[in-house]
């Protein structure tokens, strides 16, 4: 069995070195099971040294020229040769009893696909709030958190990866479609929720309020904004 790790990145130096050797030390978990594990990192166009980050970290560095979560997400896919994918976004950081959680899920043969429930590195009332909402509405309707996300990659190549139309939700996109191929070979979509993913958020500091607010609302009138840009512009705008 081989397992890769696909990670996204733009303009991620400030948080990419820490995410990485964190990734690298919860790959631990699948030694005792003798697979192999591939480490890439989607340089999306970056203006800063996240790829010199990426390659220090012994990470196999691609490029990606136009600057979208899917495409990069895609890209490293393509790239990779396990017979499992799993995408982390690089703010987050997952632990070795998550990757250990993944093994189990994957060998019992029953999932096609999975992710998992998430904290966030800042305690707050806002965070506590927002992850508890999306912890709550993941369990129920099993839908896949864009910062992790385990898959068979035959499946993923069968059902078209992620979806380049898309500049935000494109994990929910992928999520509909995994639940419906995996429903058809008789296995699920699973949500591990024993060992959260540790992701950042610097989204609740570096965006106001009102910001969130303002894309939720065009969202919930209009799902066809997440094919614009600049719209999604809080993924895209280069805070950091």
């Amino acid at each position: 069995m081989k397992i890769s790790i696909v990670v996204p990145a733009f303009n991620e130096e400030r948080l990419l070195g820490h995410s990485l050797a964190q990734i690298k030390q919860a790959t631990k978990a699948f030694e005792p099971l003798g697979w192999e594990t591939e480490l890439i990192v989607c340089d999306n166009n970056s203006t800063d040294q996240t790829a010199q980050i990426a390659r220090d970290a012994g990470a196999t560095v691609v490029f990606e020229p136009v600057n979208q979560i899917a495409r990069a997400r895609n890209r490293g896919a393509a790239a990779a040769t396990g017979d499992w994918l799993i995408f982390i976004d690089a703010d987050s950081q997952p632990s070795a009893e998550l990757f250990a959680g993944v093994a189990n899920a994957i060998t019992s043969g029953k999932f096609a696909a999975g992710g998992a429930t998430v904290k966030m590195d800042a305690d707050h009332r806002t965070a506590r709030l927002v992850v508890w909402i999306w912890n709550s509405v993941s369990l129920i309707l099993k839908l896949l958190a864009g910062s992790f996300i385990f898959c068979e990659a035959e499946t993923f190549r069968k059902i078209g990866g992620f979806n380049e139309k898309m500049f935000a939700a494109e994990e929910l996109d992928l999520t509909g479609r995994l639940k419906k191929f995996a429903k058809g070979t008789g296995k699920r979509v699973v949500i591990l929720s024993s060992h959260p993913l540790l992701t950042s958020a610097r989204k609740l500091h570096l965006y106001s309020f009102w910001e969130h607010f303002r894309l939720m609302f065009l969202v919930a009138f209009n799902p066809r904004v997440l094919t614009n840009r600049e719209t999604c512009h809080l993924w895209y705008d280069g805070r950091r």
